[in-house]
């Protein structure tokens, strides 16, 4: 018996960080998270995170996955087993407008929540090959949005850009939140800075799981 309580004990203190309460709130999040100097954006190319594959392994790409979810009104590419996406309708996130997509008409992307390039200055230059691919194909970190405002967004965090759309801000900043929580990427104090005051002007905002 005393053997059995002090094998207990033991795996007690060299329990590993994930049996720890991890944040339910984007404000418990945000505020989890360390707060450094964005590194140089030195050797990032988008090639260093491998996207578009197949994460999930359900033979669809992460590209296909995410407009999949997030379009009503699908059409799919004959012949593809409803994996390919060529039509459908979006109401966009960023704007609150509605959008048609069409695969012959770029008028849709897929954004990155966290830009990439965000994510190397914050700490994905470090990782390997492999978990940059998972952050570039995690279903956490896609959106189908707006073309245009997403290409005005380009690698900008909270502090430099935030959707049109106010009523969308909340639930952005607490995706931005929880990706970084799960990669361990960190915030620099201008884009803490931005989270929390949108943060303020929330209900309380949940982060996100998927």
């Amino acid at each position: 018996m005393r053997r059995i309580v002090i094998l207990l004990l033991v795996a007690t203190v060299l329990a590993p960080d994930s049996f720890a309460a991890q944040p339910e709130t984007a404000i418990e999040g945000l505020n989890s998270l360390q707060v450094k100097g964005r590194a140089a954006k030195t050797g990032y190319s988008r090639s260093q995170f491998p996207h578009w594959s197949d994460p999930d392994r359900n033979g669809c790409d992460a590209r296909n996955d995410t407009l999949k979810r997030d379009l009503t009104n699908i059409t799919y590419k004959v012949g593809t087993r409803n994996c390919k996406v060529i039509a459908g309708q979006l109401l966009d996130p960023f704007s609150g407008q509605a959008l048609i997509f069409s695969s012959e008409k770029s008028t849709v992307d897929i954004d990155h929540v966290v830009a990439l390039s965000n994510a190397w200055q914050t700490g994905a230059a470090y990782f390997d090959k492999t978990k940059r691919s998972q952050i570039a194909n995690d279903p956490l970190n896609l959106l189908a949005v707006d073309a245009k405002l997403n290409r005005q967004k380009g690698d900008a965090d909270a502090a430099t850009w935030l959707p049109p759309a106010k009523s969308y801000r909340c639930e952005y900043v607490a995706r931005q939140i929880a990706v970084k929580i799960k990669y361990s990427l960190w915030l620099t104090a201008p884009e803490k800075s931005a989270m929390s005051k949108i943060l303020a002007s929330c209900k309380v905002q949940l982060l996100p799981i998927n």
